[in-house]
């Protein structure tokens, strides 16, 4: 039974609440965590651990993992977590068999193009796509890969601007270079075109079928388009921002090759603790708490993601299209909190120092902050490391005697310091596990579905109305 005195309660400790930031560390084998979270508590994580109970979170996690319907707008359930389950020692999941070893042998079939591509000449791969089709793979690639020693020069062609073709995919030659056509739908008009535009370049010398991949969950879609064999397919039931675990990966498969494999068993242990381990719970429960708590009775509705590692950088555009995406949503109109999804944004660490970090330190913008090292950084890059440290501190804990007063800095903004043990494929794959937990225990306390995107559809009905009626 929901407790109807929850809000009253909330505000009721929220007024006598002192002005100290709240210290909570979390750590295991891959990251350690310390929370700074100033005008938050153990009285009010303990009132939204009780909402949290109320509206059986626990029970909703397991369904996630039981392959229970959790889309119910779509009818269906979520099944990402299934691949961080195909190299594990043991499942975490429901999943069958045979869907199981269809993951398996997609994944395997991607490991294996490398080296056909290769044996070809293919020196360029240009990979149509957007959205999450985009933005995991260019992460992986970035993060976990080096430009000089990458088999192949990686393109990422997103559409629908055809300067975008002109000036970065024409100067090629066709015989070097292959396409992968990531698209779930095999509808997005962004997509469609980009590789419409492409076939036509390329078929001016070369044969479609043995330039051209499709990685789609709608086969018969690509076979309308001239597919044929030359389709790898994963489930219908993975949302495209939380595809970066499936054969969309494609194109850092091909760097990574077996390595693959380890970014999924790093998701797999992040799994693990969410479905088994009180300690990991609390960590998770205490970042989806503090980011409602902010946003809902502290007027902080902006999250800036800092990344301490140049290798990171792209790691901020990844979590923005999937908290945003799946948690910016209208409210629930049975729900107590009325503000959904906070903004995110960032980038790299060091560059933001010199940018809008004016803003964080003397402004009146009223923020929250996420920030990421890396341990062995303590070594290797201290000047990098002595950043992320001390900005964690002037963030939070505010003036200091050794600064004059026009020099003085806000320091009343919630901050949460993240250090990755090392950066690997595996630590990786957990970190960015983790970020998906966070989003979806937020969306089952804000009673919302993080799995639809009917926002972004509408603005493709639109686009396409347009066009129909002016002649596109």
């Amino acid at each position: 039974m929901v407790d109807a005195n929850i809000f009253n309660k909330i505000m009721n400790e929220a007024s006598q609440c002192k002005d100290e930031p709240f210290k909570h560390i979390y750590t295991n084998n891959n990251l350690e965590y310390k929370s700074s979270l100033r005008g938050f508590n153990s009285k009010l994580f303990s009132l939204f651990k009780s909402h949290y109970d109320d509206f059986k979170v626990s029970e909703s996690i397991q369904s996630l993992f039981k392959g229970d319907i959790v889309n119910e707008t779509e009818n269906q359930a979520a099944l990402h977590h299934v691949y961080r389950d195909i190299y594990a020692s043991s499942s975490n999941n429901f999943a069958s068999a045979k869907l199981m070893e269809s993951c398996r042998l997609n994944i395997e079939k991607c490991i294996r193009l490398k080296q056909d591509l290769i044996k070809k000449g293919i020196k360029n791969i240009v990979t149509i796509g957007i959205g999450g089709s985009f933005e995991g793979p260019k992460l992986l690639i970035e993060t976990l890969t080096s430009e000089n020693d990458r088999n192949f020069k990686h393109i990422f062609l997103t559409g629908p601007d055809t300067v975008e073709f002109n000036e970065i995919v024409r100067p090629l030659n066709q015989e070097d270079t292959f396409f992968i056509v990531s698209s779930k739908s095999f509808s997005t008009d962004e997509t469609l075109q980009s590789m419409a535009i492409s076939k036509a370049w390329l078929e001016a010398k070369c044969k479609f079928e043995d330039h051209f991949i499709a990685i789609t969950s709608q086969p018969d879609k690509a076979q309308n388009f001239g597919f044929k064999e030359n389709i790898i397919e994963f489930p219908n039931e993975i949302g495209g921002r939380y595809s970066m675990w499936s054969p969309i990966s494609l194109p850092a498969i091909l760097e990574l090759g077996e390595n693959f494999k380890d970014f999924l068993v790093g998701g797999h242990e992040a799994d693990n603790l969410l479905l088994n381990d009180d300690d990991y719970n609390d960590f998770i429960n205490l970042l989806s708490f503090s980011d409602i708590w902010y946003n809902n009775f502290d007027n902080k509705h902006t999250r800036v993601l800092l990344l301490y590692s140049w290798k990171m950088r792209f790691f901020s555009d990844y979590a923005q299209q999937l908290e945003m995406e799946s948690i910016g949503k209208q409210p629930n109109p049975n729900s107590i909190f009325k503000n959904t999804g906070q903004i995110i944004f960032g980038g790299f660490g060091s560059t933001a120092q010199h940018s809008y970090f004016q803003l964080l330190h003397q402004g009146t913008a009223s923020v929250c902050v996420d920030i990421f090292s890396i341990e062995s950084n303590k070594v290797t890059n201290k000047l990098l490391y002595a950043q992320s440290q001390a900005q964690a501190g002037l963030l939070s804990n505010g003036p200091h005697e050794e600064l004059e007063s026009f020099e003085q800095v806000n320091g009343n903004i919630p901050t949460n310091l993240f250090t990755l043990k090392e950066l690997n494929t595996k630590t990786l794959g957990f970190l960015i596990a983790t970020w998906e937990h966070r989003t979806y225990v937020t969306a089952k306390m804000l009673q919302i579905n993080p799995f639809d995107q009917y926002g972004v559809s509408a603005g493709k009905i639109f686009a396409k109305k347009y066009l129909d009626e002016h002649g596109g």
